[in-house]
């Protein structure tokens, strides 16, 4: 089903749904035999909200070469790879913010993202998720069920992005005179170009000289270039379909011209530094994704950035 203004999901459906597949490509990397990420939350967490499909694939009780279009160059096989060079990226941004002093840390829409239950942080950093209520509560219940206790001083945001989130994340501690680490990790492509926009003012509107933003940016999708990427998507998600999963990621992401996330930044006044997927692949050892006639449908167009204010 396609997008709505008003739309809302939990961690088995829609956009949320997506949360627990990248969940379940943590799972497959951290049981790797040489891992480049320790994620203990994410299997469990992948079990506990019940899509058969991504149990199992997160269990290895699906092969994701048995799913996969041949010749599309995107598919499940990517994914454990991608998310782990990804997942690693952003982990390195938290430690390098934390080192240079800064004590809060902002997760934009954090699905099931477990950082502040699995990385180091100092003492004194308090930590910000902000996602749906139903995808707060659920995750904070499970991990608590499992035992385990924030490594930092967790405040959880439950409201919808948007909603008016700057008010919520000050009401909950945040102390915008003071620098800050953020991160928009697997979010641009589910908002739409002007709500991209909006984000990055309202980040730029609360952070202090000396904040970061850690984000994985999107290429434009204009309208009249996605059919090809949908007839692509179709075959993979037909598959996906016969072993029970039905989730279309053309109907989950918004397209149209988008802002670049270095120039729209850079004139607020952030420096930022990219680097392409391609090369966050290489860089930690893994198989690059192989190119296709529309690379924009791959994760080859993604580039990741670290950005500083002031």
């Amino acid at each position: 089903m396609a997008r709505t203004e008003d739309d809302t999901w939990d961690l088995a459906t829609s956009v949320g749904a997506t949360a627990t597949m990248v969940a379940a490509a943590r799972a497959i990397a951290t049981n790797a035999d040489e891992p480049l990420i320790d994620d203990p939350f994410a299997e469990p967490l992948v079990r506990a909200v019940g899509v058969d499909f991504l149990t199992r694939w997160a269990s290895g009780e699906i092969r994701s070469e048995d799913i996969d279009v041949e010749g599309m160059g995107w598919g499940l096989s990517q994914m454990p790879a991608a998310m782990a060079a990804r997942t690693r990226y952003f982990d390195r941004f938290f430690a390098d913010a934390a080192a240079a002093g800064i004590r809060q840390a902002v997760i934009l829409a954090s699905g099931l993202d477990a950082r502040a239950y699995r990385l180091d942080w100092p003492a004194d950093m308090t930590v910000f998720e902000i996602d749906q209520p139903t995808v707060i509560e659920f995750k904070s219940v499970t991990i608590a069920g499992m035992g385990a206790a924030p490594k930092a001083d967790l405040r959880t945001v439950a409201i919808d992005l948007r909603e008016d989130w700057p008010t919520a994340l000050k009401d909950a501690g945040f102390d915008p005179t003071k620098p800050s680490a953020w991160i928009a990790e697997g979010l641009f492509g589910y908002l739409p170009p002007e709500a991209q926009d909006s984000l990055l003012d309202a980040v730029t509107e609360l952070s202090a000289p000396g904040s970061r933003i850690g984000s994985e940016a999107v290429p434009s999708q204009p309208e009249g270039e996605v059919d090809g990427m949908r007839e692509k998507m179709s075959a993979a998600t037909a598959k996906w379909r016969e072993h029970g999963f039905d989730l279309d990621f053309t109907e989950l992401t918004f397209h149209g011209e988008r802002n670049d996330v270095d120039t729209y930044l850079g004139a607020r006044g952030w420096t930022s530094v990219g680097t392409p997927m391609g090369e966050l692949l290489a860089a930690n050892g893994f198989p690059a994704i192989p190119e296709t006639e529309d690379d924009q449908a791959t994760m080859n167009a993604v580039v990741y950035y670290t950005s500083t204010l002031g």
